[in-house]
């Protein structure tokens, strides 16, 4: 199980936010790409970008920074959500080097577009699912839908999605633990690999999400938890190695 460190970008900026809500928001740099630089150094085999600017406002608005990123350390995969609702601005990011791209809203709205997507980026499409109470939320969390999580991604199962990024917005940037079961409830559910999003407070919850489930999670991401030390990432992901291997050795 890989542990992602999250890069959530506003005004250019390295910020979280408590439960999505953009005026509940930290800052943690003004320098993005020397966050990336400091994950990176401590052994992130995969970073998340967020675009949060532009998950509110249906288009990129962070791209410089993600495409800055990505030319500074071009041999860590980044995968990169928010505002991506077009095909050029897939192309935009793929030819920029991205290795993959989260599809949120219009994965609810315009289900077809994720299809399209699959076909023209094979490999590179993840569909981010943020929930609150098991519906999906879109908009930049804004939103509410009348679709269950779990409904949905079994919906993307056979389209060439390589993995669902599940949030669980009540968690998410409030440092009380992650949600395990509604996690692994989904990963059970689907064929597609589940990477857990929102909670993550310490290194008890990579355990707890290394054991629970039957069906292994590929990733967790973790983001307020690094920038206020709550969690190491290095010893996290050496952690998550080493209750991987257990886990498969048991099944051989």
């Amino acid at each position: 199980m890989l542990v992602i460190p999250a890069i959530d970008l506003k005004n250019g900026q390295c910020v979280r936010l408590r439960q999505g809500r953009m005026e509940d928001d930290t800052v943690f740099s003004d320098d993005p790409v020397a966050v990336a630089g400091d994950w990176v150094a401590q052994g992130a085999r995969r970073l998340h970008l967020v675009d949060l600017d532009g998950a509110f406002a249906g288009e990129p608005k962070n791209a410089s920074v993600v495409k800055a990123i990505c030319a500074a350390y071009p041999d860590v995969p980044v995968q990169i959500g928010g505002g991506i609702r077009t095909m050029q601005n897939a192309q935009s990011y793929v030819d920029a080097g991205v290795q993959y791209l989260i599809i949120g809203t219009l994965a609810v709205k315009e289900p077809e577009f994720v299809d399209q997507l699959c076909k023209a980026f094979p490999g590179k499409v993840i569909v981010g699912l943020d929930a609150n109470g098991g519906y999906v939320a879109t908009e930049g969390w804004a939103e509410a839908s009348t679709m269950k999580a779990v409904d949905l991604a079994q919906r993307f199962e056979n389209e060439g999605v390589v993995a669902i990024v599940y949030t669980d917005i009540s968690r998410d940037g409030m440092m009380q633990g992650v949600n395990v079961e509604a996690t692994c409830d989904l990963a059970n559910a689907i064929s597609i690999p589940v990477i857990a999003s929102g909670g993550v407070t310490n290194i008890d919850d990579i355990s707890a999400l290394c054991q629970a489930q039957k069906t292994p999670l590929s990733g967790a991401i973790v983001g307020r938890a690094l920038y206020e030390n709550t969690i190491s990432l290095s010893e996290a992901q050496t952690l998550a190695d080493e209750l991987t291997a257990q886990s498969a050795n048991k099944e051989s």
